[in-house]
């Protein structure tokens, strides 16, 4: 045996040697056997309960990291143009199943909380530490549904942090828990769902109608959220936060002119948008936008809080506008600045996928109508597939750049 293999076997044997058992004294108050009698409560109910809500937080990471990457790319990020409602269709996916998950996560906490005062409270030190990281994967989970939920709300006063990175990281942190806690329960989880079990005959509620119970909560607070982004079921969505035809012009706005500022300069007459290119840069007054070749598609707005509304934008194509300072459309990105002065969002890069696209407009108007002045006059950003945090409004600046 070389030396390694023997340090790693010895730190194992030291890992998994039993404990000490702490004095009898303190087995007091929940900790005392039999204090928790309910039937309900079974290795195949938290199994089930377990399955569920690890395909939830499954579905629920792949699209918040989608959501997350679109917004902050990295250099080997790609994302489409086609189809316009792809980004639509995934953060409505995220919040609907991050809601649908919140009764699964309080049943399935209930199912295991006798564990929480199991006796002794730690066997091992690889016990202990299982305990911990059950522990980080319950406060992560917490985190996650709970900031969600306020996000949604747009209720940031109990979040003294910026909600999108803290999730981000949170979500990395419950998902790398949720990892190790199915390596360490795999095997008594197949054993529990596929052992033969029959359900003793008792009063009350049964394990199956606590499923069905649990099954019908989230399938009611989905039904009753997801109006914000399937049109159809708008008159159902009166858990929703936003209805996707409340606002003016009849789509929602997120931020205000006055909240971003913009008013007094969105609405002066000198205004121009300057559009700068590698060799040469153009302004354009209100007029002379409006003396352009125009276009009109439908493209929805949606939100990364998971409503969205599909608005008839009019405008001028981007790519329209990089050919006059001689780009290349098919090769360029632009950056769109907005007449905010600060925020996270007052830029955005639109990258050449979108910027070729036919559908991308500098939209003037929406509904056949001038922009009301929350919706971007007197310019906007207007993109297919794109979140709405990156549809920049009131622009004032589009640089166009070209590889080298």
């Amino acid at each position: 045996m070389t030396g390694p293999t023997r340090v790693l076997r010895r730190l194992t044997q030291w890992c998994l040697a039993p404990l000490p058992a702490p004095p009898a004294a303190l087995r007091r108050g929940p900790m005392r056997p039999e204090v928790f009698r309910s039937r309900l409560r079974s290795p195949r109910l938290t199994s089930q309960l377990g399955v569920a809500l690890g395909v939830a937080f499954g579905v629920c990471f792949i699209t918040g990291l989608l959501s997350h990457l679109i917004q902050h790319p990295p250099g080997w990020f790609w994302w489409p143009a086609r189809p316009v409602g792809l980004y639509r269709f995934t953060q409505g996916v995220h919040v609907a199943t991050g809601l649908a998950s919140i009764p699964l996560l309080g049943a399935k906490l209930w199912s295991v909380y006798p564990h929480l005062f199991s006796w002794p409270p730690a066997r091992s030190i690889a016990h202990a530490a299982e305990r911990a990281g059950t522990g980080v994967l319950v406060a992560s989970a917490l985190f996650l549904l709970v900031s969600g939920v306020l996000n949604i709300s747009r209720w940031y006063a109990p979040m003294p942090f910026f909600f999108t990175a803290g999730h981000y990281w949170v979500a990395w942190l419950a998902v790398g828990g949720l990892l190790v806690h199915i390596g360490v329960h795999l095997p008594a989880v197949r054993a529990a769902l596929t052992r033969p079990t029959r359900e003793p005959r008792q009063d009350g509620l049964s394990r199956r109608g606590l499923l069905g119970g649990v099954a019908a909560a989230s399938g009611l607070i989905t039904l009753t959220t997801v109006g914000q982004t399937i049109r159809p079921l708008t008159g159902l969505a009166v858990l929703a936060p936003r209805h996707p035809d409340t606002g003016p012009q009849g789509l929602p706005v997120n931020r205000t002119a006055d909240g971003a500022g913009v008013r007094a300069t969105a609405l002066d007459p000198a205004y121009r948008l300057r559009v700068t290119g590698p060799d040469r840069s153009v302004s354009l007054d209100l007029a002379a936008l409006n003396g352009l070749p125009q276009y009109t598609a439908d493209l929805p707005i949606a939100c990364v809080e998971g409503w969205s509304a599909t608005g008839t934008w009019t405008g001028v194509r981007l790519r329209d506008l990089i050919a006059l300072v001689d780009a290349d459309p098919g090769h360029s990105t632009a950056l769109v600045e907005s007449l905010q002065t600060g925020g996270r969002y007052r830029a955005c890069t639109v990258a050449p996928e979108h910027v070729v696209d036919p559908l991308t407009l500098v939209a003037l108007r929406l509904g056949g109508e001038p922009l009301h002045i929350d919706h971007g006059y007197p310019a906007r950003l207007i993109a297919p597939n794109r979140p709405g945090v990156l549809q920049t409004k009131w622009i004032s600046r589009i640089t166009v750049r070209e590889p080298r």
